[in-house]
């Protein structure tokens, strides 16, 4: 009996051990698929399109090979939406990771009412974005808008009231401001974990050495955070570039194509002239764009770390 007994568990060691080793694959067998059906195969898509013709949906599909391609670098219309969509992103970036880490740097010290005040920061990045648009829409109104009041108590030489999201020279600014004003948050929490994860000791050693608050944010903070302030850079920059809604609810791309990036051409492209191929052209150049902004992301940050393990 005992000899059978230690038969059984060496059969079923092998066995068990298996099971574990196919575990996490079977665990992220329903994310794989996911990504397949919903992502992967929608990007083959577009980009098969691209080489086609398809306008109004109608008809047979016929190859056109870099016909759309042609198109599209001769269109100044889609040199315009990129131009419009490097300085939505470059400001976008620029303004909500930058209100993200003076967030994270003010709520890090001590004070009454701390949670408080980290709850209150977190309500921008919960708001729908509808709910969002309308606010900014009742504050920028030319009529009635909050804005207004302190318009002419700065600038009292103002004839009337501004514009504001119908004025080709405001609405850039604006719209920056109302993506930046929403997602800054998520950037202040994370940047806010980091400086807490920080030891304390670094931070004293830096007072006995005789450094100041400043410097000892340039050389004890900063450096600690410049890896997730760059994954922080990588995402925004992601998240910018696919932003539609606030800017297609705000302005619609207008005035004047002054805020029309190049999801928001996609869209007028594919859905208001009805051109699909054109339009999965013009996508599968964002798409490019931001591969290789999120590689020049990834080179620098290996960069990065091999100097500081160097």
């Amino acid at each position: 009996m005992t000899a059978v007994a230690g038969v059984n568990t060496q059969l079923t060691k092998p066995t068990a051990r298996r099971r574990r080793d196919y575990l996490p694959y079977l665990l992220a067998l329903p994310i794989i698929i996911y990504e397949g059906v919903f992502i992967l195969i929608p990007i083959l898509q577009q980009f098969f399109s691209s080489f086609t013709s398809d306008v109004l949906g109608m008809g047979p599909v016929r190859w056109v090979g870099l016909d759309n391609y042609e198109r599209m670098f001769a269109d100044r219309y889609f040199w315009n939406s990129l131009r419009v969509t490097l300085v939505f992103m470059v400001g976008t970036v620029i303004v909500s990771v930058g209100a993200g880490l003076l967030s994270a740097l003010l709520l890090n010290q001590r004070f009454r009412g701390r949670s408080v005040a980290r709850a209150v920061m977190t309500l921008p990045w919960a708001f729908p974005d509808l709910p969002t648009v309308l606010i900014f829409y009742w504050i920028l109104n030319q009529n009635f808008g909050v804005i207004n009041v302190f318009a002419r108590f700065l600038l009292p030489w103002l004839e009337q009231n501004p514009k504001w999201m119908f004025d080709i020279n405001l609405a850039m600014p604006l719209v920056v401001f109302i993506a930046a004003w929403k997602a800054f948050p998520f950037y202040g929490l994370v940047l806010l974990s980091v400086m807490q994860s920080i030891p304390h000791e670094l931070y004293e050693a830096a007072t006995v050495d005789g450094a100041s608050r400043r410097q000892a944010f340039r050389y004890v903070t900063l450096p600690e955070l410049i890896p997730t302030l760059m994954l922080m850079g990588i995402l925004a920059c992601i998240f910018a570039f696919r932003q539609f809604v606030l800017i297609f609810l705000s302005t619609g791309g207008g005035p004047a194509r002054a805020t029309e990036t190049l999801v928001i051409s996609v869209y007028k492209t594919a859905f208001n002239s009805f051109d699909f191929s054109y339009g999965a052209t013009i996508g599968v150049a964002g798409f490019a764009v931001v591969f290789a902004i999120t590689l020049a992301f990834a080179f620098l940050q290996r960069r990065q770390e091999a100097a500081a393990g160097g």
